[in-house]
């Protein structure tokens, strides 16, 4: 395409086209699924997002000669992440970007230069993408899953923007897998007889969230998360506004008998969390621009508060604290709650399909887990970084 420019997003026009080209850029992708436009709005807005409190961002527009829009990229610098040891994947002079939409290779080239030279301007050395935003939102490219759609919380793009980065001088740096797995069956009599022991143990409890306190299982949660990933590749801690941040966001989607925390001597040691697939319904209700129509909004509400029914059930989240970890009580834990999940899931809810991850492909204990209970991978998806 001959003619188009890049100019940086300086107003709230600016931003709600920004989100608003998402849609257009998908429209003919089937798996794509169309998030609500005002919760994207809100995502990139300083403000909105509690991202931007240890963050800052610029983002970018492609225009034709004719003012259409034909491109767009995020360009951020996370302040947690420069914190962190470089040997841990981020670390100082590490700035990211994301958001990657464009018609075509030339002009997702010039937005990858155009963000690499705010992040040069700002004085990073290095930089790892894509991340939209941070860690715990949207990481890596899809390079694998393209013919069906993201569960809930997932990103997804089109497989022309593999070769199209990594013609931009990028080299993969980490993969992150999802899984997959029939949970209308039970799991093999080996994972039974784990549940089975844990059960006999009286040590051991398993409880469902309070959802009158949730808040307070929100920062147990997190406060067991920050423990159980801090030496993770790419970690970067939550803080408590964006804890309170996201109980507030996630608190219509929650099930109690979804959430578990498992507690040994009556400390909490270990979480999963499970969430039915949003996605589901809001591929029917959204719309094409993230714009339900009444029927749209009352088909959301009433799956949301009524009758919760959905075929897949994904778990974004897990931990077990660092002492445990490599432990059999670890992976005992682990098992029982993932069985209590499935039950619920099946009897309560109707799914049939479950979804675990994103996990990353080093992290044997949790890879070790998904193949034990016979699920396979699905998706995958890359972080990419390239010396600037």
């Amino acid at each position: 395409m001959a003619g188009f420019t890049i100019a940086p997003v300086a107003s709230k026009a600016d931003r709600a086209a920004f989100v608003d080209y998402v849609y257009v850029a998908n429209a003919a992708d089937p798996a794509f699924v169309p998030q609500l436009r005002d919760e994207e709005i809100e995502k990139y807005t300083p403000g909105g997002n509690p991202f931007f409190d240890h963050a800052r961002a610029q983002l970018f527009l492609a225009r034709d000669a004719a003012g259409k829009i034909v491109g767009r990229i995020s360009a951020h610098i996370d302040e947690l992440a420069l914190a962190q040891p470089i040997e841990q994947g981020l670390g100082a002079g590490t700035g990211n970007w994301g958001a990657l939409e464009a018609e075509n290779q030339g002009i997702a080239n010039a937005l990858i230069a155009k963000a690499e030279d705010w992040l040069r301007a700002q004085g990073m050395t290095r930089a790892v993408a894509p991340m939209t935003l941070s860690i715990w939102e949207e990481p890596g490219l899809l390079v694998k899953g393209h013919d069906h759609p993201p569960t809930v919380m997932m990103g997804h793009q089109g497989p022309k923007f593999q070769p199209w980065i990594e013609a931009a001088g990028y080299q993969p740096v980490k993969s992150l897998l999802t899984y997959e797995l029939d949970i209308s069956k039970e799991f093999p009599p080996l994972i039974q007889r784990i549940v089975a022991s844990g059960e006999k143990n009286p040590r051991i409890r398993i409880r469902h969230a309070d959802l009158k306190n949730f808040p307070r299982d929100c920062a147990i949660l997190c406060e067991i998360l920050n423990d159980a990933w801090a030496d993770n590749w790419g970690f970067v801690p939550f803080t408590e506004k964006e804890i309170a941040y996201t109980a507030k966001k996630l608190k219509p989607l929650v099930k109690a008998d979804l959430v578990l925390f498992a507690e040994y001597d009556g400390e909490p040691v270990a979480f999963m969390m499970t969430l039915p697939d949003l996605n589901e319904v809001q591929k029917r209700a959204n719309g094409t621009k993230g714009k339900p129509s009444i029927a749209g909004w009352i088909k959301l509400v009433w799956w949301l508060f009524v009758k919760t029914r959905v075929r897949t059930m994904r778990v974004p989240l897990m931990g077990v604290r660092k002492r445990l970890q490599s432990s059999r009580m670890a992976s005992q834990l682990a098992f029982m709650m993932i069985e209590y999940i499935r039950r619920a899931s099946v009897t309560k809810y109707g799914a049939s399909r479950g979804e675990i991850g994103w996990i990353l492909d080093d992290n044997q204990g949790m890879n070790s887990i998904a193949r034990e209970i016979h699920s396979h991978v699905n998706k995958e998806y890359v972080i990419y970084d390239k010396a600037l």
